[in-house]
């Protein structure tokens, strides 16, 4: 062998490893907050060098860090408030892109101020420093940022092949919250996001075993996706169905609140608990950053609203077979059925419901959305109720088809 093809193998080895190296996660090993009113430091302690970019937004005033490839691991998010900061969060917004937002009471002038690489035993330090500023300060630096925000990605979850010669609807399920935006948290720390995943995955099976619908999931692993993306990914499946899966929460619950609950979309609340979880759930976005809920509709306005008139009867009419079906296996609410202005359910030409499962809050609800023989019996009920929805126009039957 001579020695250029000697050289040459050593660097064919050698790519493997610096590709492994340069895909390397970085580790976040403690987060803290300093300061007062006058200068408020939050400090992330890296295990690995990371490079981040920072920018800010208004209504309401926040702070964004964005990092490549940064793992925060399973802790507990911080709900902390100092100085000038009333809380902040961070978790995946997308794969591979990792952010931290952080709330703030008033307007701030941010600075990244250090970023050194981990060095005799001392971790890197990510440094985001805070100052007062003036609300026209504030606006006028974020209209000139260079950094400015990406827009957030498609969701990753492929799409069906459109397919002419099959008949079988199109069956949307939407597991709610994912990435940085967690969710409702249980009393044991857990999480919303990985609870409707697990049951919407449970659903997604059961549907193709039956082999009469085709099926597509809004995210199929732990990303976030923008609510107007998730409506967007109905429309461009031409979904025949959306069904969106959650677990509410109550911060105070003397009465001891359970059941799942089937929502569909209404300009006015059907009461103040639909209008209360309607604007929690509107808030998905904001909490992960971006909101990119206020996009114009593409079809011209009176036919969006003879849509809208006609998938609303076909989402009411849903909504009670969820009802009548669910209710036969599980608990449900007092008030199982309500309305309230869902941005997740304003597709105006798919049917839409939500469907909260039950209340993370509920010791006893919380151990059956934690457990696999009640999400295979609710599941099971869902699938009934569909079967109902589409019995007058499902003619066609086979095998199952997936997007996965």
């Amino acid at each position: 062998m001579t020695r250029f093809a000697i050289l040459l193998a050593l660097i064919l080895l050698a790519l493997p490893a610096a590709a492994e190296q340069e895909r390397r996660v970085v580790n976040a090993t403690d987060t803290r907050l300093g300061g007062d009113g006058s200068k408020t430091r939050l400090v992330v302690d890296l295990d690995g060098p990371a490079a981040p970019r920072l920018f800010t937004l208004a209504n309401p005033y926040r702070v964004i860090v964005d990092l490549p490839d940064v793992s925060f691991g399973t802790k507990a998010l911080p709900h902390e408030a100092r100085g000038l900061v009333s809380a902040y969060r961070f978790g995946l917004i997308a794969p591979g892109r990792s952010r931290i937002v952080i709330d703030v009471a008033r307007p701030v002038k941010a600075a990244l101020r250090s970023l050194p690489a981990a060095e005799d035993g001392q971790p890197a330090r990510l440094v985001v420093e805070l100052t007062p500023t003036t609300e026209s300060a504030f606006l006028a630096h974020m209209r000139s940022e260079t950094h400015r925000a990406e827009q957030i990605p498609e969701p990753s979850a492929p799409k069906i092949v459109p397919d002419a010669s099959d008949p079988r609807p199109v069956v949307v399920i939407d597991p709610g919250h994912g990435g940085i935006d967690t969710g409702a948290r249980g009393a044991g720390g857990e999480e919303e996001k990985e609870v409707v995943l697990q049951f919407a995955r449970t659903l997604r099976d059961k549907l193709l075993a039956s082999g009469r619908y085709r099926v597509a999931m809004t995210r199929e692993d732990d990303s976030f996706v923008a609510l107007a993306d998730r409506v967007r990914f109905a429309r461009e499946n031409a979904a025949d169905l959306l069904l969106s899966i959650h677990a509410d929460s109550l911060s105070a619950d003397p009465f001891g609140v359970r059941g799942a609950t089937i929502y569909t979309l209404s300009d006015r609340a059907s009461d103040a608990e639909a209008e209360r979880l309607a604007e929690k759930e509107n808030r998905a976005d904001i909490i992960a950053g971006v909101d990119l809920t206020e996009e114009p509709d593409d079809v011209a306005g009176i036919l969006i609203d003879l849509a809208r008139r006609e998938t609303r009867v076909f989402s009411s009419r849903f909504a009670g077979t969820l009802v009548a079906s669910v209710g036969k296996a599980i608990r449900l609410n007092k008030n199982p059925q309500r309305s309230a202005g869902f941005v997740v359910l304003k597709a105006p030409d798919v049917p839409s419901a939500l469907l909260e499962l039950g209340y993370m809050s509920s010791k006893e609800d919380l151990k059956l959305l934690l457990s696999q023989n009640w999400r295979d019996k609710a599941a099971d009920a869902i699938v009934t109720s569909i079967d109902a929805y589409f019995a007058p126009r499902t003619t066609a039957k086979g095998g199952g088809s997936s997007v996965n």
